[in-house]
């Protein structure tokens, strides 16, 4: 089984769906999602939760493709306002919903070996070559920012992909210090700086667990649909996702994922019909 954390409002569902389209049609392993969503409102009214329905959706499409894989919705809208409730990285470069990752060591039966994934990443391999990487002696194994590696420190990690040990990760209180940088400083990147400062030992892993910029290369296995900086034509800020399907062809010339998308967008027009039957906007 592999253990899977996804985070996010129903902004991001888009990104779930083709993500775990990715995941499943790649592996042959069952796998077993955790979805953290909170209802954020009192930041932005259009900080709604994912929706239950939105989640058994998801439970349906990883099931059709190994019955044995699932999906959870776990609500920690309660512990994200005890923890970090009018905190000075509530307004990050981010969303408050990169926050939610830090919380992975307060929620009941969470796996011990658990592999975080934003939410704009694609699977271009089988993910056991990534999840079956031996993280025993390390809190996680994480690749370097492409750009934070250069400008802040050589060993300065991409958070977006966290394959955490969560057995040492509770006794070091990686977690917890991160959580308590959160509540006491402003920082720059604030998820990710409060998980790099908190750190005692990590694993280094090679950039195809987590590409951050050329999508075509063959050994990839995570694609990583990252906020970057492009040359051509003229240097500019990109920041599509990978449900941006026409940007993700004209600006990225990648076209590896299109059989993924081309089923994402089949099963988006599904559950979209299904909710103008049910009644549900």
């Amino acid at each position: 089984m592999i253990n899977i954390l996804l985070c996010g409002n129903n902004k991001v569902f888009d990104g779930m769906l083709t993500e775990l389209i990715s995941i499943t049609n790649k592996t042959k392993e069952p796998v077993n999602c955790i979805i953290f969503t909170a209802e954020l409102t009192r930041i932005k009214k259009e900080y709604q939760p994912l929706s239950q329905q939105e989640a058994d959706f998801l439970d349906e499409v990883v099931k059709s493709k190994n019955p044995e894989s699932k999906v959870k919705l776990v609500d920690v809208t309660g512990l994200y306002e005890e923890e970090f409730m009018k905190s000075p990285n509530e307004s990050a470069y981010c969303t408050p919903y990169t926050l939610l990752r830090l919380l992975a060591d307060k929620v009941e039966n969470i796996p011990d070996k658990l592999l975080y994934l934003d939410i704009d990443m694609m699977l271009a391999d089988d993910i056991s070559k990534l999840y079956n990487i031996d993280v025993e002696d390390y809190e996680y194994a994480a690749v370097k920012e492409k750009y934070g590696s250069k400008l802040i420190r050589p060993d300065y990690i991409n958070a977006g992909m966290l394959l955490l040990n969560l057995r040492m990760i509770k006794e070091t209180g990686l977690l917890e210090k991160a959580r308590e940088k959160i509540k006491t400083k402003k920082m720059l990147f604030a998820d990710q700086d409060a998980v790099y400062w908190s750190t005692t030992k990590k694993k280094i892993l090679h950039r195809r667990f987590n590409e951050q910029s050329k999508f075509n290369r063959n050994d990839t296995v995570v694609c990583h649909f990252c906020k970057r900086l492009m040359f051509r034509p003229y240097p500019h800020i990109t920041n599509f996702k990978q449900w941006n399907i026409e940007k993700v062809h004209s600006e990225f010339k990648c076209f590896r994922f299109d059989e993924d998308l081309d089923e994402y967008l089949e099963l988006k027009n599904k559950f979209e019909k299904s909710k103008e039957l049910k009644g549900v906007k």
